[in-house]
């Protein structure tokens, strides 16, 4: 198949209309229509139903929509690595982490990585979920477990502590906890439906409890830093990362034992990233903030 009927071909299916995919392209309507014509007869196939509310493809569109799809993602990722093999390094970089990490602790100092790099066009995309860098749903991620998976280049970066947090208007009205067994005379807010890397994230519920009877939570929030704003509130006590509570805030910290989750986290890559300069520009800045955590 020719490349560039192809390539028309695609832009139209992405646009849902010759005039729309012309104008992405910087053809004229009539040089985009010709293009997928012969590309049908090309093929012997029709590839659109055309009718006037605009284009939907057939079934054998929907084949051919899908790999050339595939194609472009490809040429743009070689596009992309072809700008890494400039000196300065340049092009699209996509960055995952969770929404605590990203929202606390990266998105502050990304501004510095960006005045270093300013031929890299950021992108940061918070999700508690762990993104496919495989399929290049992200470029490089920072989570909070080692990853299994054995084509991804891992790096240990620090570790998150969890300690049990209320604020001081909470302990002023319910008092101070001084055992694991007065958790049971507490308000309890926890995480809701952690993924499985985190299933201990919400041990106040199960900490000194017999097996099969937790303790009700009267609030769950899917989002940590919910549920740090729901402890400030005075909603009541909450297992927290030390990392979103810093230093600047009115929550107590409550020590009632040593049996308080960790997590490690590591900075992850595609092994075909190895040698893409955006990534190991990021990588290196990573690294040395890394060495400034003291949570």
């Amino acid at each position: 198949m020719d490349w560039d009927k192809l390539r028309v071909f695609h832009a139209v299916a992405e646009a849902g209309s010759f005039t729309h995919a012309g104008h992405n392209l910087g053809l004229s309507q009539s040089a985009v229509s010709r293009q997928v014509s012969s590309l049908e007869q090309d093929l012997k196939v029709s590839l659109f139903h055309r009718h006037a509310r605009g284009l939907i493809l057939t079934e054998q569109g929907e084949t051919l929509h899908r790999t050339a799809h595939e194609l472009s993602t490809k040429v743009a990722e070689t596009r992309a690595q072809l700008l890494d093999s400039k000196e300065k390094p340049a092009g699209n970089l996509k960055i995952t982490t969770t929404v605590g990490l990203g929202t606390i602790w990266l998105t502050p100092r990304i501004a510095l990585f960006s005045d270093m790099y300013p031929d890299i066009n950021i992108s940061i995309l918070l999700h508690d979920r762990e993104l496919d860098l495989s399929m290049r749903e992200a470029d490089i991620a920072i989570r909070l477990r080692r990853p299994s998976q054995p084509d991804l280049i891992q790096r240990r970066l620090f570790t998150v502590n969890y300690h049990i947090y209320a604020s001081a208007d909470y302990l002023r009205e319910h008092g101070m906890p001084d055992s694991v067994d007065d958790l049971d005379n507490h308000k309890l807010l926890t995480y809701g439906t952690a993924p499985a890397y985190l299933s201990n994230i919400n041990w106040l519920l199960t900490i000194g409890r017999p097996a099969g009877k937790p303790r009700n939570s009267v609030l769950r929030i899917n989002n940590v830093y919910g549920v740090r704003r729901a402890v400030e509130a005075g909603l009541g006590l909450a297992s927290l990362p030390d990392y979103i509570v810093g230093t600047n805030t009115n929550l107590v910290r409550i020590d009632l034992t040593d049996e308080t989750p960790q997590f490690d986290t590591y900075l992850v890559y595609p092994e075909e990233l190895r040698q893409s300069k955006r990534i190991a520009v990021f990588r290196d800045f990573v690294v040395a903030r890394s060495k400034e955590w003291d949570f």
